[in-house]
């Protein structure tokens, strides 16, 4: 066992050694390694004639030893078929080792660098390496926001790129097709803002006005009157309410709440005027950006990376607008059937009806399933009404209309689309389930093209 000990530690010394061996920079145009840098090298000894040891008088080199007078150096001389010859191939002896001659730096020379091995050397540099990192994580969690405004910008940019470069090819520059995009793009906020705004107005100006009296048909109901003459329904629900009422706690709370809505509007307004921006930037200058993007790649490789890219690129623009184009087909079937069977708040519900047809798998459902509840609230008839219409629309858009309009965009497995938008709703909620199928479609399409040729060739 010790002598393992002492071995290692003697290989051990031995790297330390050798790795501390570096050479020692004097100038721009002369290195020289470290032990043969001393003092004894600056200063060459003399033989008290003012020459030194291994240079004659009239300033002939010699090897050390005396001369003859004439600056030879006597020796054994070789004759003639006595020895072997020196062949051409005979290497010349190495010159002796000279002194520096260059002036010493201003600040002097530069000493050894620190030992990389030392473990101070190595926990040093990983205590840094793992602060570096904690910043950069927690700068990341400050910026959690900014990234998801890019992540929409980015998608609602790939989503109206095919529109734009459309326009092109039919003739008009690219900053007038984006303008020509973003003003039909506000035609329609202005048109969904007249169909929602007005019908939401009126109707909770006539619940105010209503409350009153559906107040009273509910302490008249008999059920209540019973509860009352029973428990004292009525007479608790006052006292609570007046002390609710009186009490400062919750008074803040509910003005704390009151102020946190206006701040959330506040915000929700600025992150989708900041979205639109970044759209109206990303849309213009995108081939400037993909032209930085592929310049970073290789040039052996990029060729079919941008074919690659563009080919993802156009498959997330496609899915984007065709599941908004399924969704308008929903919502304006769904407006007219309301308006035909007679259940209110048609546009409002066909509106919510198109937004939630946006989230994949189960949008549809749920849209349906907010109409059949205010259906059934309205009147039973209805809502039985609306269910059949719904099963039997959802089997119309799943055979004819969603494939005809997704026909162009790659085709997601079942199980794959469904745990993308798990995944998708887990990491970014609503938001997340939207991106979450183009993203595996690119995903797929680097299987498929890069994966499984590269195990092909292995």
């Amino acid at each position: 066992m010790w002598e393992r000990w002492s071995e290692f530690r003697r290989r051990q010394r031995a790297t330390l050694r050798e790795s501390n061996r570096l050479p020692v920079v004097i100038d721009d145009d002369t290195t020289y390694e470290d032990p043969g840098w001393t003092e004894a090298a600056e200063e060459p000894a003399t033989n008290g004639r003012g020459t030194t040891d291994g240079q004659a008088a009239d300033g002939r080199a010699t090897d050390g030893r005396a001369t003859d007078g004439q600056g030879a150096v006597p020796g054994p001389t070789p004759t003639p078929g006595t020895g072997p010859a020196p062949t051409p191939h005979e290497a010349p002896p190495p010159a002796p080792r000279q002194a520096p001659t260059q002036a010493l730096p201003q600040y002097g020379l530069a000493g050894q660098p620190l030992n990389r091995h030392s473990p101070f050397y190595v926990g040093f540099v990983g205590a840094f390496g793992v602060l570096i990192a904690y910043a950069l994580y927690n700068a990341f969690l400050q910026l959690t926001q900014v990234f998801t405004l890019l992540l929409v910008a980015l998608f609602l940019t790939l989503a109206l790129n095919p529109l734009v470069e459309w326009l092109v090819r039919r003739g008009l520059r690219r900053a007038l097709a984006v303008t020509v995009v973003f003003l039909g793009l506000a035609a329609v906020f202005v048109a969904v803002g007249f169909l929602v705004v007005p019908p939401v107005a009126e109707q909770g100006g006539a619940l105010a006005q209503s409350a009153p009296d559906y107040l009273n048909s509910l302490l008249n109901n008999r059920v209540v009157k019973d509860l009352d003459s029973h428990y004292h329904v009525v007479q608790s629900f006052q006292h609570e309410f007046q002390k609710r009422v009186t009490d400062s706690n919750f008074m803040s709370q509910v003005f704390g709440g009151v102020l946190g809505a206006g701040r959330a509007v506040l915000t929700g307004f600025f992150a989708f005027f900041t979205v639109l921006i970044l759209t109206l930037y990303f849309l213009a200058s995108l081939p400037q950006i993909k032209h930085a993007a592929y310049a970073m790649v290789p040039a052996s490789r990029r060729p079919r990376f941008i074919s690659l890219s563009e080919e993802i690129m156009r498959r997330v623009g496609s899915y984007a607008i065709g599941q908004v184009a399924v969704a308008a087909v929903n919502a304006i079937c769904s407006w007219i059937m309301m308006t035909i069977v007679g259940i209110p708040y048609a546009a409002v519900l066909a509106v919510a009806v198109g937004l939630l047809g946006l989230v994949p798998l189960v949008g549809a459902s749920l849209g349906a399933a907010v109409v059949c509840t205010v259906a059934f609230f309205d009147e039973p008839k209805k809502a039985i009404i609306a269910l059949v219409y719904y099963v039997v629309y959802q089997q119309i858009e799943n055979y004819v209309v969603a494939p005809r309009i997704m026909q162009r965009t790659v085709s997601v497995p079942g199980a794959i689309t469904i745990i993308a938008a798990l995944v998708g709703g887990t990491l970014l909620g609503m938001l997340g389930a939207l991106l979450a199928i183009p993203v595996a479609a690119g995903m797929l399409l680097i299987y498929e093209e890069v994966l499984l040729p590269r195990q092909r060739r292995a």
